[in-house]
């Protein structure tokens, strides 16, 4: 079913005041966010699922238990996989004189201090102002911590085709991790030569196809590790690897730590 565009009253009250924290929760429900910026930085966090964030460069995977810092004037659009989730926004002002930090869009774990934080934030809707001082204060506190707890950057991340064509097969890729899918078999699903798609990979994401699908594999492996649902044995199958040393040391060349060496960190951090 095709997404709805999310309403867009939100999105334009965010810089309406320069130095107020603005702050958004909402169910997001069956629609998207298109594509904008905002004068202020973002932090976005969701619970309920696995949401896609795509900027001109990326396609950025959110999944629970993390969140995106968004610097402010990078255009975006946001992209739920699950009517269920729930966004989580808070808007700062960010000054060039501030933590080079707060100019980098990356992805990081989120731990208990800074989710109990955040939920806090849940009591505050739309702006809040310096005169209110004692809740700016607050806010102001959450946005210092971020530096100091956002210590491990996930690459949680891949290149954004502008093709419609490879739109859809990397769509496709996308909701089947635990197939094989060899090269000329989505080739020929999608009415390409094996050397025409082979081209079309390297023009528009600039690495391959099986280079692609490994990393979208361990995106999704990454999602499953934070969920703590599985064993690394059954995420390994569900993402298409029978081997688990295999899926181990592909894992560890992409993320830069094994897989039981993510889910301790993990125990750490929540």
């Amino acid at each position: 079913m095709q997404q709805k565009e999310y309403p867009r009253y939100y999105i334009t009250e965010v810089d309406r005041y320069i130095d107020s924290v603005y702050i958004h929760h909402d169910l997001m429900g069956e629609t998207f966010i298109p594509e904008h910026a905002h004068g202020k930085a973002q932090f976005l966090y969701i619970e309920g699922g696995l949401v896609y964030i795509v900027t001109p460069a990326k396609t950025y995977y959110l999944p629970a238990r993390h969140y995106m810092w968004i610097p402010p004037g990078v255009p975006h659009s946001i992209h739920p996989r699950s009517p269920d989730v729930l966004m989580r926004n808070l808007y700062f002002p960010v000054s060039a004189a501030e933590n080079l930090f707060f100019m980098r869009t990356a992805i990081y774990p989120v731990n208990d201090l800074l989710l109990h934080y955040l939920l806090f934030t849940g009591r505050w809707n739309g702006n809040v102002f310096r005169r209110n001082r004692e809740d700016y204060t607050i806010l102001s506190a959450f946005k210092q911590l971020l530096p100091k707890l956002s210590l491990y950057e996930l690459p949680l991340s891949l290149p954004f085709p502008q093709d419609k064509r490879l739109k859809e097969i990397v769509e496709y890729m996308g909701l089947h991790p635990d197939n094989t899918l060899p090269f000329e078999s989505i080739a020929q699903r999608f009415g390409f030569s094996e050397r025409s798609l082979s081209r079309l990979f390297r023009r528009e994401l600039q690495m391959s196809y099986v280079q692609y699908f490994t990393i979208l594999r361990m995106l999704q492996a990454l999602h499953l590790l934070m969920e703590q649902r599985m064993s690394v044995s059954e995420i390994a199958l569900a993402v298409g690897y029978s081997s688990m040393p295999t899926f181990s040391n592909t894992f560890t060349k992409i993320v830069g730590m094994r897989p039981t060496e993510y889910m301790r960190m993990k125990g750490i951090l929540g």
